[in-house]
């Protein structure tokens, strides 16, 4: 199933997402329907927040299904390390048209628990630690605004807010 992308403005993607518990069906059901709601938007990650259930879960394919095997899930992630900087322009599937310049760190380590329950440990560089760090960030209710300035950050909600006056968002 495809669920549609909640937009920034939607209370749910501004409070920590609920640490997942049941390790059953359902869960498993919730990371196929993500990986598939997030491939038709055409992104590289998704967190629950995103299609509006407050779920500590997140997916990640940085090579957009090219590799069967990069698929990754993460469920109730924390971010255990970071190591060296790198700026790159960031977009969200919830601020769609948007991208800013984010300073991330280079190299990331988060652990986390798959689909199972079992702790899991996932290391990545570049876009793979920006994808982690993107997403954990969701589950703990922020979104890559929160680390641009806060004039880049009040002009994006003005853009926002004029567009759901023209009821365009």
């Amino acid at each position: 199933m495809i669920y549609p992308i909640v937009k920034f403005g939607d209370p749910v993607l501004e409070k920590p997402a609920a640490t997942v518990t049941d390790f059953d069906d359902e869960l498993r059901k919730l990371a196929d329907d993500m990986f598939e709601s997030m491939y038709a938007a055409h992104g590289v990650g998704l967190a629950a927040p995103q299609i509006g259930i407050s779920k500590r879960i997140a997916v990640i394919d940085v090579t957009f299904k090219e590799d069967p095997n990069a698929k990754i899930v993460l469920v109730n992630p924390e971010i255990v390390h970071t190591e060296g900087r790198i700026s790159s322009n960031e977009g969200c599937l919830s601020l769609p048209e948007f991208r800013e310049k984010v300073t991330r760190p280079k190299r990331v380590t988060a652990r986390a628990q798959d689909l199972h329950g079992k702790t899991i440990e996932v290391s990545g560089e570049e876009l793979l630690a920006r994808a982690l760090l993107h997403e954990t960030d969701h589950l703990n209710g922020k979104l890559y605004i929160h680390h641009v300035s806060a004039l880049k950050r009040d002009l994006i909600k003005r853009k926002i807010r004029k567009l759901m006056k023209q009821g365009e968002w």
